[in-house]
């Protein structure tokens, strides 16, 4: 309760940001339209039950390997409700993600005169859209159909939403790329954040295999 209404009171908040209307720099024409609110909303409102989904995963990849022969049958049912919830989520934010997408097509439309001209932001959204697609879709394939691989997925295909939102900004170079220009280096919490999930994957999966736990 206490994290829905600080959620909602910074919902309220940001929706009345755009009424102060203080800006700091002059806004690129392209960005003076009423499409900004529309698009670039949907856009990052998806990107929550994203966030959501990865955070499930790496629950549920820990409670697997807390999973002893006591507390399997108890920790096996978290695992399983955790793990339709992440999928319920994933689901949403891929919704959400589709829309915005086509939502940005009829705004890239009426500025720059083509629904679709594979810029780097364009083409990273769909590629995201692709893997989401694809993690929501393994069930369809008996011997990928295990909740270890769907939660380790919902994990690693956070990293194309963070691609599509930061990195093609500062990487690569198109009509979104606003702040690009400036040296790019890496932050160390990258390297880190692989290194933990492929430990954290390798160690969950044995442990998962030892305990059978799903």
């Amino acid at each position: 309760m206490p994290m829905a209404l600080i959620l909602s009171a910074m919902m309220l908040f940001v929706s009345e940001l755009n009424l102060l209307d203080p800006e700091i720099t002059p806004l690129v024409p392209v960005l003076k339209s009423y499409w900004l609110m529309i698009h670039v909303s949907i856009i990052v409102a998806s990107y929550g039950p994203f966030a959501l989904g990865m955070i499930l995963g790496l629950i549920s990849l820990i409670l697997m390997i807390l999973t002893s022969s006591k507390n399997k049958t108890k920790i096996g049912l978290m695992i399983k409700e955790l793990t339709i919830i992440n999928e319920m989520s994933l689901t949403v934010g891929l919704i959400m993600l589709t829309i915005g997408n086509f939502l940005g097509g009829m705004w890239a439309n009426e500025s720059w005169g083509r629904y679709w001209g594979w810029d780097p932001k364009e083409t990273w959204a769909l590629i995201s859209i692709m893997i989401y697609t694809a993690v929501l879709h393994l069930r369809i394939v008996p011997k990928l159909n295990n909740k270890w691989l769907f939660n380790l997925l919902s994990i690693i295909s956070f990293g194309a939403i963070m691609m599509t939102y930061f990195g093609v900004n500062f990487y690569l170079v198109g009509l979104h790329s606003y702040a690009s220009g400036d040296k790019v280096i890496t932050p160390d919490f990258v390297y880190y954040s692989i290194i933990f999930i492929t430990i954290l994957g390798l160690i969950s999966y044995f442990a998962n295999k030892k305990n059978k736990v799903l």
